[in-house]
């Protein structure tokens, strides 16, 4: 019985090593990535990590991708460490430096913080979009590409533009309510398998009959 890809493969297209599964092949404990979630990059598809910028370990913050999502070369995700404090008349980090100025080096809920940053399921990223710290977008969602995202993204819906705003909703409110109860990314994957032509198409009612 054929069940797809296997989540633990890192280059799924055989002789195309430009997709990678990802989730195999980050090591930063702060980046959670979902099964068959994949990255999209001719020069090296492997080194997702990357793009994860200002990803300090003494701030804490985490990466989370969810499951089947689609992430185009170039994405950066912004993380909490690249946060300067702003009340003050300067925003450089003088701190940094040390040899004296390291007097003024700012306490920790001093600095912003916006939490984690969060993917939903079943995401498309366009290529070289730039995502926030503390950003979350739900299950669903199209980011178009080289968009600014700075602020959430409701499940099911497209967003593109700098900064990126809603372009539309994918269904309307009730369809969009059963895909979320319905989380057909959570389904075994031969479930899945047997399903793809429901999970392609835009019946509802089929998709909410699988078996």
């Amino acid at each position: 019985m054929l069940y797809g890809a296997d989540p633990k493969d890192k280059h799924p297209m055989k002789g195309f090593p430009q997709i990678c599964f990802i989730q195999n092949t980050v090591s930063n404990p702060n980046i959670i990535i979902g099964d068959y979630t994949y990255y999209d990059d001719p020069e090296d598809s492997e080194n997702f990590e990357r793009n994860v910028l200002y990803h300090f370990p003494f701030v804490g913050d985490r990466l989370i991708i969810g499951k089947f999502c689609a992430l185009a070369r170039g994405v950066k995700f912004i993380m909490n460490g690249a946060n300067h404090k702003m009340d003050g008349f300067s925003t450089y980090p003088f701190q940094i430096f040390g040899n004296g100025w390291e007097k003024v080096d700012p306490q920790p809920e001093a600095l912003p913080y916006k939490g984690d940053t969060v993917l939903g399921n079943d995401v498309w990223v366009g290529y070289e979009t730039a995502i926030a710290p503390g950003v979350q977008v739900g299950d669903g969602a199209i980011i178009a590409a080289k968009s600014v995202v700075v602020s959430d993204i409701p499940p099911y819906t497209v967003f593109g533009g700098n900064p990126a705003k809603c372009i539309r909703q994918r269904f309307d409110d009730e369809v969009i309510r059963s895909l979320l109860e319905v989380a057909w990314w959570n389904w075994e994957v031969g479930k899945i398998t047997r399903n793809l032509d429901k999970i392609v198409s835009a019946d509802i009612e089929a998709l909410k009959n699988c078996e």
